[in-house]
């Protein structure tokens, strides 16, 4: 057989395995995302803006009820119509029935996951704190621990993973929302591996 003919039959055959296995490389293309642990005792937690769904801040609501920690430190930059969005966050907890002093304001004004970190960073290090766990969105939670690791120097950090109604590792290409869920977090974890 001829070298052309060969890479062609080749390629084809590459096309045909990928194409049947596809499931399977969206699911780890998917997974890539998710860093995350079962809760254990800390000092704090810390929920990361940028929910507009409350299921970062109920998951924090249920760190605190159940004993994981005492309180939830909740960061909000001022974007959402002159609200500071922690603000909006807290309230909407205390609706669902969570008392208010399960949850610490957190005022910033960043623009991004790396600018929150730092801001978040000096508070945990003004209250002494020694290990945080971390709450954001599952499909958030790989990027936020590294920038969260790689800022905290002797501060342990445990991811825990929030739902998102549209993003699972086994099934975010299947609506649009999951995609562009997909996409967007696999481009900014590629800037953040380039240094952008």
């Amino acid at each position: 057989m001829k070298p052309r003919r060969r890479t062609l039959l080749l390629i084809l055959v590459l096309a045909v395995a990928a194409w049947f296995g596809r499931a399977r490389i969206l699911t780890a293309l998917g997974a890539y995302l998710v860093d995350a642990s079962a809760p254990e005792k800390a000092d704090i937690a810390v929920v990361l803006a940028g929910d507009i769904t409350g299921h970062r801040i109920v998951t924090a609501g249920d760190l605190v009820k159940n004993g994981y920690v005492p309180v939830a430190l909740i960061s909000g930059p001022n974007r959402i119509y002159g609200t500071h969005e922690c603000d909006l966050a807290i309230a909407f907890a205390v609706k669902k029935g969570y008392p208010e002093a399960y949850f610490a304001h957190f005022e910033d004004d960043v623009w991004n996951t790396g600018e929150e970190v730092a801001a978040i960073m000096v508070e945990l290090r003004r209250r002494n704190v020694h290990k945080v766990l971390l709450v954001t969105s599952n499909y958030h939670t790989h990027r936020a621990l590294q920038l969260f690791r790689k800022a905290a120097g002797d501060i342990t950090a445990i991811a825990i993973a929030a739902p998102d109604d549209n993003f699972t590792p086994a099934g975010w290409w299947k609506n649009r929302e999951g995609q562009k869920t997909f996409l967007s977090e696999w481009e900014k974890t590629i800037a953040m591996w380039v240094g952008l």
